[in-house]
C-alpha cells in the first residue's frame, strides 16, 4: 500500500510516497481503508521541524474513510469512520492507504459530510472544541478569535456561537472578512489596531498574535499557537488531546447541518508535495484535502 514517509526533516521535497506493508490490526484496532486526510499546520511542522516519533515517520493525524477489518463490537466492515490520531505522541500517522486504530479514536463519520469533507473535521474541529472548554465561556459572554478564516478558528466561531455567545473575529486578509462572517462573527477586521480595548471577556488566540490590550481586566486568554503567551494572568496554552468524545460531538452537529465544513482544494496523495506547498502558500479559505 502506498503512505506518505519522511527520512528526515525538511521542506515538501523530503515527502515521499512509498510502498510499506500493510498494518495487521491487533486486538480492540480496526482497519479502515483510506478515502481522505488533510492538512494541518502540525503536519507541515512537523515534515520541517525536529519533531517526531523515529524515521521512517508516516504522517498525518486526520482520517476518513472505510472499515475493511474489525475486532471491535461498535464498528462493522463497511462503516464509514473518522478519526484523529495524535501522530507526533504515538507515531500513528494517516496518511496512508490502510490504518490500523484502536477503536476508542474512532467514530462513525457523519452521513451529511461526503469523507473528503469529513476528513477536514478531526483535528481542527477537536481542537476548537477543547480550546473553547479551556475558556470556560458563558452564554451572552463576548469572544474574540485570532485565524478566524483558518480551520480551527472558523469552527470555533462557529462551536461558539451556538453555545450563545458573541463573536468577533480577527483574519489576515480583506478577503476573508465575509467568510467568517457567513460563519457567525459578529465584526470581523484584518488590522489588530482596530479592535476595540478592553472589550472582550475571552480571547481564543489561534494565529499567534498579541490581542491581550482588547481583553478585559480579568478576562480568559488561550492560545493554540507556538508563541510565546502574553503578559495576560491566567493566560495558557491548549494542547489537543485525543477524544473520542469530542469526535461524536463534533459529528453530531454536523449532521444536524449546525457546523459547516469548508474545502478549499482538494490533492491526490501522489500529489502530497504540491499540496504541502500550497497549503504553507497561504491564502486559502478551507483545507486542503488529501485523496488516497
Amino acid at each position: 500500500m502506498l503512505a506518505v514517509q519522511i527520512d528526515v526533516h525538511g521542506g515538501p521535497e523530503v515527502l515521499e510516497v512509498r510502498e510499506i506493508a500493510e498494518p495487521v490490526p491487533g486486538p480492540g484496532e480496526v482497519l479502515v481503508r483510506t478515502v481522505a486526510s488533510s492538512l494541518n499546520p502540525v503536519d507541515w511542522k512537523t515534515r520541517a521541524w525536529d519533531v517526531g516519533p523515529q524515521f521512517p515517520m508516516t504522517l498525518g493525524w486526520d482520517l476518513a474513510g472505510v472499515v475493511v477489518a474489525s475486532s471491535s463490537a461498535e464498528f462493522a466492515v463497511g462503516d464509514r469512520v473518522i478519526a484523529m490520531s495524535a501522530q507526533i505522541a504515538t507515531g500513528r500517522g494517516t496518511w496512508a492507504q490502510s490504518v490500523a486504530l484502536p477503536d476508542h479514536l474512532l467514530t462513525h463519520a457523519p452521513t451529511t459530510l461526503s469523507l473528503a469533507e469529513a476528513a477536514t473535521l478531526p483535528l481542527a474541529g477537536t481542537t476548537a472544541l477543547q480550546a473553547l472548554a479551556k475558556l470556560r465561556l458563558v452564554s451572552r459572554g463576548r469572544l474574540l478569535v485570532t485565524g478566524a478564516a483558518g480551520a480551527v478558528g472558523g469552527l470555533a466561531v462557529q462551536l461558539a456561537r451556538r453555545a450563545g455567545v458573541a463573536v468577533d473575529g480577527l483574519v489576515s486578509r480583506a478577503e476573508h472578512i465575509d467568510v467568517v462572517r457567513e460563519l457567525g462573527a459578529d465584526t470581523v477586521v484584518d488590522l489588530a489596531t482596530d479592535l476595540p480595548k478592553e472589550a472582550y471577556d475571552a480571547v481564543l488566540d489561534t494565529a499567534g498574535v498579541d490581542v491581550s490590550s482588547s481583553l478585559v481586566e480579568g478576562g480568559r486568554y488561550v492560545s493554540i499557537s507556538d508563541e510565546p503567551l502574553p503578559a495576560v494572568p491566567g493566560a495558557a496554552k491548549s494542547y489537543v488531546q485525543e477524544s473520542k468524545k469530542d469526535l461524536a460531538e463534533l459529528v453530531e452537529l454536523a449532521e444536524a447541518g449546525r457546523l459547516r465544513v469548508r474545502v478549499a482544494e482538494h490533492h491526490p496523495v501522489t500529489a502530497v508535495r504540491t499540496a504541502h506547498e500550497r497549503f504553507e502558500a497561504g491564502g486559502l479559505s478551507g483545507k486542503v484535502v488529501l485523496l488516497f
